[in-house]
Order: C-alpha cells, then structure tokens, then sequence
C-alpha cells in the first residue's frame, strides 16, 4: 500500500468577490502538492486505493521475469514456452479489462477494484503451487484477466474526485505507481534468489503476490465511488452494454482512442522487449540487466509519469501525446544508429528513452476519461486501453519475425508511436472538462 507523498512548505490563498461573505468564499489551494491537497478527504483516500492498487498490480505482473530463469529450469521449458507465460497475461488482460469495464458501469468503481484486485492476488498466489507447466498457464491467464482490469477501475474512481485543473497530475501519480511496483519486485525477487534454493524462490517469489489482500481491507474501509458516480448507478435502467461506446457518436472517439492506446503500446512493448537484447547482443553491452542497468529505468520511469503530469495540464492532452510520441520515437530511431565504438552512449541514452516511453502513458488516465460520459465511462476506457493493449502486443511478435535484425526491426516501434500520431487526428482535446 503507497504512503501518500510529504506535504510541507504550501500555502492557501483565500479568494473572494465583492458580494462573496466568509462563509462563501473559495479557497484555493496552490503550492508544489495542490493537485493533492485540493481533493477533499474521500477522494484522498480514492488516490491511495487506486496507488496502490496499480503498485501491487505491477508487483504481482512483475514477480514473472525475476522467477523466470527459475521457472523454466524447473518445468524445463522451451523458450518459446516461457515466452508465451507473458504472451497469455497480456491477451487476458485485454478480456478482462472488457469485462471489468462493463463492471464499472454496472456495479461501480470501488467494487470493481476490488473484484479485480483479489482476482490478479488470488491467482498470482496459486502460480506458486502449480506443479505443471499447464496448470501454470492456466493461473497466469486467470491473473491477466483481474491485471487488466485493475487499471480503469482506480483511474476512473480518482479521476471522478480530481478538479479539472489538476487532474492529468492527479493520474499521472497513480500512473507513477507502476515503476514503485517495479522497483519493489526487483528488490523482493533480488533478495529472495540470493537467500533461497532455485527449486523453491519461484514459489516464494509468487506468494508474495499476496499483498494486496491487505489493501483490499483498506479500499472496503475508506474508500467510496464519486457522488455523480453513486447517483448514477442508483438509476437501475441505466445498465449499459458493451456496444454502447459505438452508439450515440462514440464510435469515432473509441475507434481512434483505440488505435492511439495500440500505437503507444506497439511502440512501448517493442522497446521494452527488444532493446536489451540488441544491447546484448549486437552491441555487446554486459551490463543490460544488472542492479545499476534497471535503476536507471525504473528512475527514468518514475521521472517520466510525474514530468508528463504537469505538461499534460499545462500543454494539453493531445499536444503532450504528440510530444512524447515523436521524442520516444526519434530516440529509439537514434539508437539503432549510433555508430559502433559509442556504446557508452547507449547507456546515457537509456534514461530520456524510458522517460518519454513511460511518460506518455501518463496522459491515458484522465484523457480517457474525459472522452466518455458517466454511463459509458467505465466501458469506454477500459476497452480502449485494454484492446489497445492486445493489439499492441502484436509489434514485438512481428519484430521477431523480422530479417532485418533485431537493431532494423526496432523501426516497428516508431511505427507504433506513428499511429498514435494519426489517432490523435480524430479525437477532441478534453484539457478542463468537467466530468458530466
């Protein structure tokens, strides 16, 4: 569960009109943490449940590559067999964020976190006493239903309590909470392999994934849907389905919010999957992979999500995915074509690299959002993202296919970034809307 960040050194600036009494008068709140402190109690605790849902989220997908040299020695894998435990994840969280979304607007926001939640706990758990390469499988395609789901639930609960003038910061913290997960799974399974036999880590490693049983009781205790949000699911008629978001002039903002989630996911997916392997092999880098390699990531990451944040309110939605689209896309262009000899380059590169590529994502949260009205909200974006997300999957699957070697085919990453680019042609810019 995430601590909320250190609150100091603010001020308040009450601001008032010539008719406005004390008891009327509006207070603003400004300083380095207003996003924060301008929501009110129930939507602060909305922020923690959605943190660190995202954050155990992460941990329990990611607690997979650091048990996978352990897995596979195990159940004596193929490659192709331990490449297709991360394949069958992310098909299944395409369904199940379809499925959660339809959730969102049936039984609201916070019971839907929570189904999802104990779905990708529960069945990270039960990773840990397969005793087949099948029944393995068959637990990880079950978490990849409640990991796909998790994202939406929190982002539109939080994104339902955040003021408008704050509120693509707002989500690119709870966006932010991915690399915590991932910094906390590097340091659990680094721990754990160096202190446990090889036979039994891989099991530990998903045992842990236990922990969100504990935010579960937090979200039950403290956390409650938006009013506008209770007000609606209060009106039984008001049921949709899945088609909804292709009724009513929705079916342009799905359509192109779809093909931008799987041009930033093509890209993203492409990079994140293919480079270390050019470093390593093509250009002979040993230190891909190390402690001091995956720190930089994870910081760059970190910086990138909160960065993005600001500039997402301040430039705009669309004018900030364009931004990191062709920043991401340019450097994973220069990359592949830094000459030999300048392999230390590459290194420096990497940090504004997966700061653009995770920056980008921060956007997702509240542009999402804005695009739907209250009753297809839920539906809206978590099908956009989550269908963007199986389509993206395809890029690095194409990539080895390639002939053009590993270096020449990290192009299909800028193609990516490159759809994501013509999407934004036919989508709105949301930056101040209300949520009606």
């Amino acid at each position: 569960m995430s601590r909320c960040p250190p609150f100091h050194s603010h001020e308040v600036t009450v601001t008032t009109t010539p008719t406005s009494s004390p008891a009327t008068a509006e207070v603003e709140v400004t300083g380095s943490f207003a996003w924060y402190r301008s929501m009110s109690p129930k939507g602060r605790r909305a922020f923690k449940g959605a943190f660190g849902g995202y954050a155990l989220d992460s941990y329990d997908f990611l607690v997979l590559p650091m048990a996978v040299v352990a897995i596979t020695a195990y159940f004596g894998l193929t490659t192709a067999q331990t490449g297709l435990l991360t394949t069958v994840t992310l098909l299944a969280s395409a369904v199940g964020g379809v499925i959660a979304g339809v959730l969102i607007d049936r039984i609201g926001r916070v019971k839907t976190l929570m189904v999802t939640v104990g779905t990708y706990a529960l069945f990270t758990v039960l990773c840990g006493f397969a005793t087949s390469y099948p029944m393995l499988l068959c637990f990880r395609t079950l978490q990849g239903i409640g990991f796909g789901g998790e994202w939406a639930a929190g982002a539109i609960l939080v994104a339902e309590y955040a003021k408008p003038r704050y509120r693509g910061r707002v989500l690119a913290w709870v966006q932010s909470s991915w690399a915590v997960g991932w910094a906390l799974a590097v340091i659990v399974g680094t721990v754990l392999t160096g202190s446990l036999d090889s036979n039994i880590v891989w099991r530990v490693l998903f045992w842990t994934g236990a922990a969100p049983a504990l935010l579960l009781v937090y979200v039950r205790r403290n956390v409650e849907d938006a009013p506008k949000a209770t007000e609606h699911l209060a009106h039984k008629s008001a049921r949709p389905l899945l088609l909804s978001v292709f009724r009513g002039g929705l079916a342009r903002r799905t359509l192109f919010a779809t093909l931008l989630s799987t041009g930033v996911m093509g890209g993203y997916y492409t990079f994140a999957t293919w480079l270390p392997a050019y470093l390593k092999t093509e250009r002979g880098l040993t230190v891909v992979g190390t402690g001091g390699y995956l720190f930089v990531l994870i910081t760059g990451a970190f910086c990138g999500y909160i960065t993005a944040g600001h500039l997402i309110d301040r430039l705009g939605r669309k004018k900030s995915f364009a931004l990191f689209a062709l920043l991401s896309a340019g450097l994973l262009m220069t990359y592949v074509n830094i000459p030999a000899g300048s392999n230390s380059l590459l290194l420096y590169l990497g940090f504004p690299l997966g700061f653009c590529a995770s920056a980008i994502f921060s956007g997702f949260g509240s542009y999402l959002a804005e695009l739907y009205p209250h009753a297809v909200r839920g539906t809206g974006q978590s099908f956009t993202y989550n269908v963007g997300r199986a389509l993206g999957a395809v890029f690095p699957t194409a990539v080895g296919f390639s002939s053009a070697g590993v270096g020449g085919a990290l192009i299909y990453g800028a193609i990516g970034y490159a759809l994501a680019l013509v999407a934004l042609i036919g989508l709105p810019e949301t930056r101040g809307s209300e949520l009606t």
